[in-house]
């Protein structure tokens, strides 16, 4: 490695296995597109930069700020390396060990399961992840950082250096500032590198938009370095710029920038506003979704600055928990340079950039939904899950966000989640008041539902809901529209105004003729069944299928009742209703039967429709014996 292995303070490690797996493909997968190890190494310098300069302004005394921060970029031919310097923030011993020996997130083992072998699809992955420092290893055989955290003394430097082979070496060292420098020592084959021309245009691709000064040592006329340096990016705020005056692609590397991401954004908004207070936000939505995005505890991905010093990342104040995939910057004019997270709790001025964010964001949505619906279905296949926590968490715009809402339908041949709420009610039947909807454990139980055969049978669409959130939703979303979403596997069903009332023919007394063909077997399942129902009637809703469970209008689902149970989380719950189909061969067996014969018949008969609602058996076993001994009286 280096002549630092001699040192006797020198500490070798290897590395995680999941660090050595993502590097192995890291290095295979983006060979193609070698250039971005050198905007990914700048675009850390510039985070260490903006967090210097805020940990200067809250501690002043204790972390000096330089006169300049910068990002040098240095190639030295001889040696065959290039070396990436910043006098940022700067890194202790074991931050050095936490962010660079290991990969401190959530999806990791998820990540690596998702890889094909297929190179393309794999870069794509890889990107999705992000790849940050590693992507050093794409171009260089040999990797030394040498870095020191500000407010430390000389002598508390790190080296940290390997070859990517599952292996690095900690060392301490002195250093004269603090900051990090990070030498590459390239491959054979990456000979291109070298060449400082070549390394401007990277910078000038990828890098023009950091608002830190990145420099290169001067050329003479021959093109060799001398001993003066001069930037070479703007070095100005993407985001205080005009809109006019920045291209998509300006816009679209720097949200490779901002959120370490590999893939082109999906869209962008970029707003000034000026009034009784003045911000600046710019709002990205990505291509893909991040492997943490169901990981609530996980980083959001808005910085916060304040007249153009940063402050913090994951200021998850400024926009509520279901957009946390939306990567951005937000700067304001009005909040104080020293604003904490204990400030932002409970301030008006982030109330204020808060509302106004999420408008910006949901009439983005709502664009595209309206005007480019097939890159909405891109946007709902990634985020929608995420998008139906909304109305539970954001009353204010719950209407918005109910407009963007997509679901399955009976109206369609796959379950494909493509159908708005305001199509479903443009098809609604002549007298039909409600969203008809059903929730269940995955789609094919949805769509398979018993609860759905009289939706079938007269041709009115139903929504088909599978997402684990969808309980959680309709629990806060009860109308669109002024329509009512009724699920109709829950409380009392009325499709007279639909169907006619002619349809369900009625005795003189006005009871219906489905009650009465059942006589007294209402009452003798009850007494059957006992405490396991809290009552037996005729069923409207079925055609088909002999029996239905039927759950009180707020009820949890079943599937949702032994998910919580499983999770060890109580949950309470009344009593079902059992509904019976008075023309089912089954019902008319039952009705005949007698003793234990009845007994076994009323169990299965409720069991059955217990398992068709993701519901779990009390007693599997007593199921089992009461079946085969149903088949064995057949088979006789």
């Amino acid at each position: 490695m280096s002549e630092t292995q001699t040192d006797p303070k020198t500490e070798t490690r290897r590395f995680e296995t999941e660090v050595s797996q993502l590097l192995q493909l890291m290095i295979h997968s983006l060979y193609s597109n070698r250039e971005i190890f050198l905007r990914e190494l700048i675009s850390n310098g510039a985070d260490a930069c903006d967090k210097l300069r805020f940990e200067a302004l809250a501690q002043p005394d204790a972390i000096p700020q330089p006169a300049e921060l910068a990002i040098d970029v240095e190639v030295d031919t001889d040696a065959r390396s290039v070396t990436v310097r910043d006098n940022g923030i700067g890194m202790s011993r074991d931050e050095v060990v936490e962010h660079i020996g290991t990969i401190a997130r959530s999806g990791t083992k998820a990540f690596l399961e998702k890889l094909t072998g297929d190179q393309k699809k794999d870069s794509q992955l890889i990107g999705q992840f992000g790849v940050g420092f590693y992507s050093s290893f794409i171009v260089a055989d040999h990797v030394r950082l040498e870095t020191r955290r500000a407010g430390s003394e000389a002598d508390a430097g790190t080296r940290w250096e390997s070859r990517g082979d599952g292996e690095y070496t900690i060392t301490p060292c002195e250093r004269a500032a603090p900051g990090t420098e990070i030498t590459l020592t390239l491959k054979e084959d990456a000979d291109e590198f070298l060449e400082a021309v070549r390394l401007r245009h990277i910078i000038g691709r990828y890098s023009d938009h950091v608002a830190f000064p990145i420099r290169m040592r001067k050329q003479d006329d021959e093109g060799n370095p001398t001993d003066d340096w001069e930037t070479v990016n703007r070095a100005s705020a993407l985001w205080t710029r005009s809109k006019s005056e920045v291209s998509d692609e300006e816009y679209r590397e720097f949200y490779k920038h901002v959120a370490h991401d590999f893939d082109d954004p999906t869209a962008w908004t970029h707003n000034h506003v000026e009034g009784r207070q003045e911000y600046t936000t710019l709002f990205y939505i990505p291509k893909r979704a991040p492997f943490d995005l169901w990981d609530r505890d996980a980083r959001h991905g808005v910085k916060l600055y304040v007249k153009r010093v940063f402050i913090m990342d994951d200021a998850e104040k400024l926009l509520p928990n279901y957009l946390r995939f939306v990567r951005g910057v937000v700067d304001s004019a009005d909040l104080p340079l020293n604003v904490s997270r204990e400030i932002l709790q409970d301030n008006r001025l982030v109330d204020s950039i808060r509302s106004g964010s999420v408008k910006k964001i949901l009439g983005l949505m709502q664009s595209i939904a309206d005007n480019e619906p097939e890159k909405y279905t891109e946007i709902w296949q990634n985020f929608g899950r995420v998008l139906k926590e909304g109305p539970g968490e954001d009353y204010a715009n719950q209407e918005a966000i109910a407009k963007l809402l997509r679901f399955a339908s009976t109206q369609n041949s796959d379950d494909t989640q493509n159908v708005a709420l305001a199509d479903y009610i443009a098809r609604m039947k002549e007298g039909q008041e409600a969203i008809y909807l059903i929730t269940a454990d995955n789609a094919s139980a949805a769509r398979n539902s018993p609860h759905l055969e009289v939706f079938r049978k007269h041709g009115i669409e139903v929504l088909l809901l599978s997402d684990r959130v969808d309980e959680w939703l309709l629990s806060h979303l009860r109308e669109f529209d002024g329509k009512p979403l009724k699920n109709v596997a829950k409380g009392d069903l009325d499709l007279d105004k639909i169907i006619g009332e002619d349809a369900e023919q009625k005795n003189e007394t006005g009871e219906s003729a489905a009650d009465e063909d059942l006589a007294d077997l209402p009452e003798r399942l009850q007494q059957a069944l006992g405490d396991r129902v809290d009552s037996v009637r005729a069923s409207r809703r079925l055609v088909e299928s002999p029996a239905c469970i039927v759950l009180g209008e707020h009820e949890m689902a079943l599937y949702l009742q032994e998910l919580l149970k499983q999770a060890g989380q109580d949950t309470f719950s009344s009593k079902p209703v059992l509904e019976v189909n008075p023309g089912h061969p089954l019902v008319e067996r039952l009705k005949a039967a007698e003793g234990d014969d009845f007994n076994d018949l009323a169990s299965l008969l409720f069991d059955q429709s217990l398992l068709a609602e993701g519901g779990q058996l009390e007693d599997p076993s007593g199921f089992v014996a009461r079946l085969n001994r149903l088949l064995l009286q057949n088979a006789a």
